[in-house]
């Protein structure tokens, strides 16, 4: 992590002077401290004089694809969330104007606990802990899935959902300039896709739901659930086959340049358990997974490459990932050659 008073991306001193007019309690001066990890939308932790940590989220420096780091969504998302069943940050305050640090940003809570970003970080966990976050993961998705979208206040679009987002990540992979064998993959899995949209219902979708977007603590228990730049309305079916894409378990053979998951780690439930917990809990048929586990493989990549691009062209702050990303350009092309296989297994490609 940076610590620093000035660094990319940040007015220490203007944002101090904001938080002092916007936060309640707020006291300064302030220590400003750049999340390591925060491959898209930048994450900071404030730790004021009074011992209160916040977080604050703004989008990268540059290379900002439309609609793809609205601040303004993912302050309503969690602010909606506040008072429900689902863990999130306490939201504080957010702020429309660049003026104060060159762009929109919001400030939550910093919520401490155990985030399952890689092995490493499951093993801290005891077996028993592993097991009831796995549980906890499926339960926290079902409570967000139950929600009326309209009861919480989260009004918008009420079909299309999967051809909304389709038609998105296609356009955007173009903007993110991926070329040549790469695009013509992702553009070959975009027209199987297209061609077969099932049946869809309408709920919250989180968009990246995954254990490596949330705090647990020692017990396994989700305590908040973060990064919804990507929420928006439809199917809560893209929620699961997301989860259980990228859900690994022990003795998976990854392809390579691939990183282990957390859930290898032995201890967390098998995907099957993870699915038949899900529809047991919510009732909901799961019959259309295997699209949508395919439909999130080949958006994963559409994301990869739009991280890539903005890396490669310097315009993320310095969270020590840069060196990662560039030894990984492959691995966008693994992710769409697993959507491919996702499709042709489900007979859809």
């Amino acid at each position: 992590m940076t610590s620093s008073t000035t660094m990319a991306g940040l007015d220490a001193a203007a944002v101090e002077a904001w938080l002092a007019g916007q936060v309640d309690g707020f006291a300064g001066p302030a220590r400003f401290t750049l999340v390591a990890g925060g491959r898209s939308n930048l994450t900071y932790r404030i730790d004021d004089a009074a011992g209160h940590a916040y977080a604050l989220r703004r989008p990268p420096l540059g290379g900002v694809l439309s609609t793809a780091h609205d601040m303004s969504r993912e302050w309503r998302f969690i602010s909606a969330m506040a008072p429900t069943a689902v863990p999130v940050a306490p939201p504080r305050a957010y702020c429309a104007d660049p003026a104060v640090t060159g762009a929109e940003f919001y400030v939550m809570d910093f919520v401490e606990g155990t985030v399952l970003a890689d092995p490493a970080a499951a093993e801290s966990l005891a077996p028993a802990a592993r097991a009831r976050a796995g549980e906890h993961v499926v339960e926290v998705l079902a409570a967000l899935h139950a929600l009326d979208p309209d009861a919480v206040g989260l009004e918008g679009s009420r079909k299309g959902f999967a051809e909304r987002q389709l038609a998105r990540w296609h356009q955007q992979i173009r903007n993110s300039g991926v070329e040549g064998a790469e695009l013509a993959l992702l553009d070959e899995i975009h027209a199987a896709l297209a061609a077969h949209v099932p049946p869809q219902t309408r709920g919250i979708v989180h968009g990246d739901f995954r254990p490596g977007n949330m705090t647990f603590g020692p017990d396994g228990t989700v305590r908040a659930v973060f990064d919804w730049e990507l929420s928006t309305l439809g199917d809560p079916m893209a929620d699961l086959g997301y989860l259980v894409s990228l859900w690994q378990e022990p003795g998976d053979e990854l392809p390579e340049g691939a990183d282990p998951g957390p859930t290898t780690v032995p201890g967390f439930p098998t995907r099957d358990e993870l699915v038949d917990r899900y529809a047991r809990t919510t009732g909901r048929d799961v019959s259309d997974l295997p699209y949508w586990i395919a439909f999130n493989r080949w958006r994963s990549a559409c994301i990869l490459a739009g991280v890539q691009a903005r890396y490669l062209a310097g315009v993320m702050a310095d969270d020590g990932y840069a060196d990662q990303v560039r030894a990984r350009v492959a691995t966008g092309r693994l992710l769409g050659e697993s959507a491919k296989e996702a499709l042709v297994a489900a007979g859809l490609g």
